[in-house]
This record gives structure tokens, C-alpha cells and sequence, in this order.
């Protein structure tokens, strides 16, 4: 499935999803990785760092090594976070043939629709995840917790552009495992001129159970950490690579 917001509208993607607005949430999940890891935190290995908003933040306690299957999304991350090294990659294969001190899966993690990829992601995390370090996984939801909904934003540029969506969530067919997410941009460019733009995504939706179970049989110690509404975060997954 080809989506338009990571490929040929990357360039618009800090427009849609503002860095400043993730300080909170990154800090939330610096704390959760050092409450678990059993060493300290000094590299940091992200999957699926998009545009690098989390980078923006994170970047400041640690070293970050960042990835992404989308070599557009990376050029934007590049941007924001010249000084952390980018490589592109698939979180399902990529192997750097090194470790780090904590693992961080964001959101991205939600594009894997099958179980199989999920727990090829999940092995990528262990075999970059140093004894003792801590992977922590952020899905938007669980099967237990996703309902349909819609949602709207976006920002105005300091460039002259900004942008407008529309976004709704919903579930063509509640006995697979995804559901569908349809976007509407109003893209406004420098000039005043205005296009519209539609994208739709397909995200996986696996339960709380299939989450411990793989983090187990893949090797780590799994833990589950509460939502917190307040920053709009859902339930998360830590995995601790035993020494």
C-alpha cells in the first residue's frame, strides 16, 4: 500500500505533526525505559522514527541511532536531528550487527498487519537490545482499546505554507487483524495556492496477550505499562533483554 504522507507529501509531515507538541510524551517514555532497563542509558536505537519528533527530545539524554523504511521520511528527520546518524531500514530485517542500551519503537509499529511481521520486529529489537537494556513499544492501541474515531489538525508553517486534515478511524472488517485510516489534507503552499490530498493507511491490531507472548518467546522479560490519557498515549510494552 503506497501512502502519500511517506512518500510524495513527507515534505509536509511537521506540518501535520508538530515536534514541539511530543516533549511530554517523549519524556514519558524516557522515564518507563530507564524504570526498566537494568543498565544506564547512554545509546538508544530507534525503528521507525519517521520525521524524528521523538528524536527532538530523546536526542538530548542519549545517543540516538535512527531508522525508518521511508527515505523520505528520514530526509525530514535529518533536518531536525542532523547530529544523530540515520539509517534506512525495515524494522522487520534490519540488523546492524550491533546493541544498544534501550530500544524505542514508536508508533510505526502499527503499519505490521500480520502476526508474523510483528514478531520479526519484535526478534529485530532483541538482537539490538544490549543484556540488560529495555525495548519499549508504543502502539496507539490494543484490540482491547481501539474504537472507531475521527480526528482533525495540523499547523501553519513559518515558510508561508500550512496544512489542514481530517482523519477518520474505522474497521471495514472486524475479523481480520487491521483497520483502515483515511486522511483529507488541505495542503495551502507559499503562493496561496491550495490542493487537496487523500491518503488512506492500513494499521495492525494485535491484543495485550499477543504482545506478551511474542516479547516472551522472542527472549525478553515483558512488562506492561498503563495508558496515560493525559498525553494521549496508550498502552505500552517493555521488554528487557535478561543479562
Amino acid at each position: 500500500m503506497s501512502m502519500k504522507l511517506y512518500s510524495t507529501l513527507a515534505e509536509w509531515w511537521p506540518l501535520l505533526s508538530s515536534p514541539d507538541d511530543y516533549a511530554k510524551e517523549a519524556d514519558h517514555y524516557w522515564n518507563v525505559l530507564c524504570k526498566h532497563a537494568r543498565r544506564p542509558i547512554r545509546t538508544m536505537l530507534e525503528l521507525g522514527c519517521g520525521g524524528g519528533n521523538n528524536a527532538v527530545h530523546l536526542k538530548r539524554k542519549c545517543k540516538l541511532t535512527l531508522t525508518d523504511l521511508s527515505a523520505e521520511m528520514l530526509g525530514v528527520s535529518c533536518k531536525l536531528n542532523p547530529e544523530c546518524e540515520h539509517v534506512q531500514g525495515d524494522m522487520r530485517s534490519l540488523r546492524l550487527a550491533r546493541q544498544f542500551d534501550a530500544v524505542f519503537v514508536h508508533d510505526a509499529v502499527m503499519y505490521l498487519c500480520a502476526e508474523d511481521h510483528l514478531r520479526q520486529a519484535v526478534e529485530t529489537a532483541f538482537a539490538h537490545c544490549a543484556p540488560g537494556g529495555a525495548a519499549l513499544f508504543v502502539p496507539d492501541c490494543t484490540t482491547e482499546t481501539w474504537t472507531p474515531s475521527t480526528d482533525h489538525g495540523g499547523h501553519d508553517g513559518a515558510d508561508g505554507r500550512s496544512l489542514r486534515y481530517l482523519e477518520r478511524c474505522w474497521d471495514p472488517d472486524p475479523a481480520d487483524a487491521h483497520f483502515t485510516v483515511d486522511f483529507a489534507y488541505l495542503l495551502y503552499d507559499r503562493d496561496g495556492a491550495i490542493r487537496v490530498e487523500q491518503d488512506r493507511h492500513r494499521l495492525g491490531l494485535f491484543s495485550r496477550s499477543t504482545w506478551v507472548r511474542l516479547l516472551r518467546e522472542t527472549g525478553f522479560q515483558a512488562a506492561r505499562e498503563p495508558a496515560v490519557n493525559e498525553l494521549q498515549v496508550g498502552e505500552m510494552f517493555v521488554g528487557v533483554r535478561p543479562r
